[in-house]
């Protein structure tokens, strides 16, 4: 295992960070994983270099500072080398916290994941503070691609997937009620589009097929209890019967009396 390998696991084991999340519910054989692409590594060393340039050039400018104030205004020797240690110090501090927050922005990019099923979707982000969101098909409102101007020059761009019954930004429904969204997002991705299809292909199949939609409820099978009808035409017989039998009765009447 390499250095790195080796400042990697320790790092997790301490922060108590699993490697991987969980797949999340969905059919055996569902499952799609995402990652960051590489450009957003450079996009996140970009930013860290920028805040990077700025605390060095604030704290290689007080230590100049404090160096000039000993050389020329401590006349105590014992007191001078203290100070001259302090600087040191301060140096050394400097460059590993350097080296500890590059180390930060490297995790911070490796162990961003994105999990998708034929149900749902899973996104885990952070590395002091693990964020990890699941969303349902269920309830997914919007699925959309958004990218600023340097994550253009890079060519990636972030997936954003919103579904009622979340904190964050607001929406309405038909009715004009307020709706909370909860808001996702795929970090740095560099095959934006095809995720945001392959979303909105798997919600359409969830709608499709109803996968929770609530049961209709059960037909009632038709009656196969006859005995009602069945009396109805006995007595129906039985008044042609007596019908028949009059009209034979008035007819031998008439042919007698004739």
């Amino acid at each position: 295992m390499n250095v790195y390998g080796g400042i990697k696991g320790r790092i997790l084991r301490l922060l108590r960070v699993p490697p991987e999340p969980p797949d999340p519910g969905g059919a055996p054989g569902s499952l799609l994983v995402f990652r960051a692409a590489p450009n957003f590594y450079r996009y996140l060393l970009l930013r860290w270099l920028l805040r990077q340039s700025i605390a060095l050039w604030g704290a290689f400018a007080g230590l100049a500072a404090f160096h000039g104030f000993v050389a020329e205004e401590v006349g105590i020797p014992w007191l001078a080398t203290l100070l001259y240690i302090s600087e040191i110090a301060g140096i050394g501090l400097v460059l590993v916290q350097t080296a500890f927050s590059y180390l930060m922005v490297r995790l911070d990019y490796e162990l961003r994941w994105y999990k998708v099923t034929d149900r749902s979707l899973r996104i885990r982000e952070g590395i002091w503070s693990v964020r990890e969101m699941t969303m349902t098909f269920a309830n997914i409102q919007n699925i959309s691609v958004s990218r600023g101007p340097l994550q253009r020059l890079l060519g990636i761009a972030d997936v954003e997937v919103q579904s009622a019954g979340g904190g964050g930004g607001g929406g309405k429904n038909s009715r004009g009620t307020a709706v909370q969204m909860h808001r996702g997002l795929f970090r740095g991705v560099d095959n934006a589009e095809e995720i945001r299809d392959r979303l909105r292909d798997r919600l359409r199949s969830y709608r499709d097929s109803g996968l929770g939609d609530t049961p209709a409820p059960p037909v009632p099978e038709p009656s196969t209890d006859h005995e009602p009808a069945g009396e109805l035409a006995g007595v129906l017989t039985e008044l042609l019967a007596e019908a028949r039998g009059l009209r034979i009765a008035a007819e031998a009447s008439g042919g007698g009396s004739g």
